[in-house]
């Protein structure tokens, strides 16, 4: 059964980093575009940052671009998001999901979603 399973959040202050993990099981991560969302209580899910598989090209959302780095490690089946100079604004829960679009920006194009994992971002 394909599974994504994400780690690294956490409580982090203002300017700080968190690297997030997301590994896949039961599936290979590399024959996938590989996104990372976050959600807030009330908003909509929306893509941070995603990696595509046929040349490994990334998308990040504007509010992202500069700070976060989306990357794969294909020989550990996981792909991180490194996240830099976090705003209070970046707090949420950060969700992996996998699909075979090319580029995944909609929730829609997702086939497979992780659990989350919560970013807190304190001021």
């Amino acid at each position: 059964q394909a599974q994504l399973a994400e780690s690294g959040g956490g409580l982090v202050q203002s300017g700080g980093s968190l690297r997030l993990s997301c590994r896949g099981s039961g599936f290979t991560l590399e024959y996938n575009t590989i996104g990372w969302f976050r959600q807030t209580p009330g908003k909509e899910r929306e893509v941070v940052a995603c990696i595509s598989s046929s040349d490994s090209s990334t998308y990040y959302a504007d509010s992202v671009k500069g700070r976060f780095t989306i990357s794969r490690d294909n020989a550990k089946n996981t792909v991180y998001l490194q996240m830099n100079s976090l705003k209070p604004e970046d707090t949420a829960v950060y969700y992996c999901a996998a699909g075979t679009s090319r580029i995944i920006t909609r929730t829609r194009a997702v086939d497979y979603w992780g659990q989350g994992t919560q970013v807190t971002v304190s001021s």
